[in-house]
């Protein structure tokens, strides 16, 4: 897709996928919101007969738990296919995925969707990690489409863009009605074309029109640096399955420049594998000890436990959060702030805590529906408030032109203030 759209947790149910009841668990962003589909709720006043509803074999009721009839929507149906003027435009199968995406609709979670076959395919596409694209993740907050996180040397980065940018327009369609997944299609596009995005931004006095060159997007994971008096700064950009091995490979080179300290910058940082974060917590928390638990609406859930040695459990070290910083990057800050104290620095998170699955369905569609919500180590729900830092540092666009970071320059003060005390 034209933006990223990660899961923001990716993990293995039930073994593998395939067959009906394969699922991937998925707490995406980012990231989707359910397709909107409009029912016109108009009838023919001089109608006063009723007709005979013409589809036969058909169950009324699907599952004897739910109180609901269907013989409206079969009457609704068979008025259409026998009364609609323009006989073109009648498309059994496009009514079907209609009635379906209203379905999911109706349940007001922006991050429930059904997905068509051809929408399925795209969707499994994005969850590769490369594709074409402008290089941001995007989701919808407070009813606007907003850039949740631009990803470092993108084209949507090298344009401009910063989290938080609100895109009113995409190629001059407004985009106050339009769900999560037209507002990609519109973005879309092959390598090499231009999409015209119309940007508002809390610090500008009117909105700019900002024109972004789509690329070939491959994700990034993860910088490395030292900085003065021995502390190690790494920049974790994705939890996606190269995480863990290029996190050991950073710990190595900390070892070998004799590191004391550690910065941690989870900023701009939407997420990924659940299974990674779980990994890359046990480089900080003793074995067996809980990150995070996925609790379902029985309330009943799974803990998700460290396993490790817990080498960094004494090190100083403060994390860097944003409002980009969501789903896995959320977990892995929550558990090591409840449970060592590591302070937060930056302003608030994204909010990212509930768990979606994508359940495949017979005929290539699927649809991705909230099953869970994810609790931290201290019992609070993640919730869309995200997570407050301890210390709130702001970086503002003059920074940015100017190539300050005064969020990583707090950060580095904690850290050199943590290492004179020991």
């Amino acid at each position: 897709m034209s933006c990223i759209f990660l899961c923001d947790f990716l993990r293995s149910m039930d073994g593998k996928l395939g067959g009906q009841k394969s699922k991937v668990a998925l707490a995406v962003f980012v990231l989707l919101i359910a397709l909107g589909s409009t029912f016109l709720a108009g009838y023919n006043l001089g109608q006063t007969m009723p007709k005979e509803v013409i589809v036969r074999g058909v169950a009324n009721i699907a599952n004897s738990d739910v109180k609901a009839d269907f013989s409206t929507f079969w009457e609704v149906w068979n008025l259409i296919n026998e009364s609609f003027l323009f006989r073109d435009r009648i498309d059994p199968e496009k009514e079907v995925q209609g009635a379906i995406r209203g379905l999911v609709n109706s349940l007001g979670d922006r991050y429930s969707e059904f997905f068509a076959k051809e929408d399925n395919q795209q969707f499994q596409e994005d969850l590769e990690g490369k594709f074409g694209g402008v290089g941001m993740e995007i989701g919808i907050r407070k009813g606007k489409l907003v850039v949740i996180a631009p990803l470092d040397d993108t084209p949507a980065d090298r344009s401009g863009i910063r989290a938080g940018d609100h895109i009113l327009f995409i190629d001059g369609t407004p985009t106050d009605n339009l769900s999560l997944t037209e507002a990609v299609h519109l973005i879309r596009g092959p390598v090499g074309s231009q999409v015209r995005l119309t940007i508002d931004r809390d610090s500008w006095e009117e909105p700019k029109e900002i024109v972004i060159t789509r690329d070939t997007i491959t994700i990034p994971t993860l910088d490395f640096e030292m900085k003065d008096h021995k502390i190690a700064y790494l920049h974790l950009r994705s939890f996606n399955a190269n995480a863990p091995s290029l996190f050991f490979d950073a710990v190595q080179k900390m070892t070998r420049a004799g590191a004391r300290g550690l910065v941690l910058d989870l900023r701009n940082n939407p997420g990924g594998f659940l299974d990674v974060a779980v990994d890359l917590a046990g480089w900080f928390l003793p074995d067996n000890t809980m990150v995070v638990k996925e609790e379902n609406m029985q309330g009943k859930g799974r803990e998700f436990r460290s396993s490790g040695e817990g080498i960094f459990k004494d090190v100083p070290t403060v994390i860097l959060i944003n409002e980009g910083s969501a789903s896995a990057a959320e977990i892995l800050a929550g558990a090591l702030h409840v449970h060592l104290g590591i302070p937060l620095v930056g302003v608030q998170s994204f909010g990212k805590g509930t768990v979606q699955e994508l359940f495949p369905l017979h005929d290539g569609s699927a649809v991705k529906l909230t099953v869970a919500h994810w609790v931290l180590p201290d019992g609070r729900i993640l919730g869309e408030e995200g997570l407050t830092p301890d210390v709130e540092v702001k970086l503002t666009d003059k920074d940015i032109d100017e190539g300050r970071d005064p969020q990583l320059e707090k950060a580095l003060e904690l850290v050199r203030e943590k290492l004179s005390t020991k």
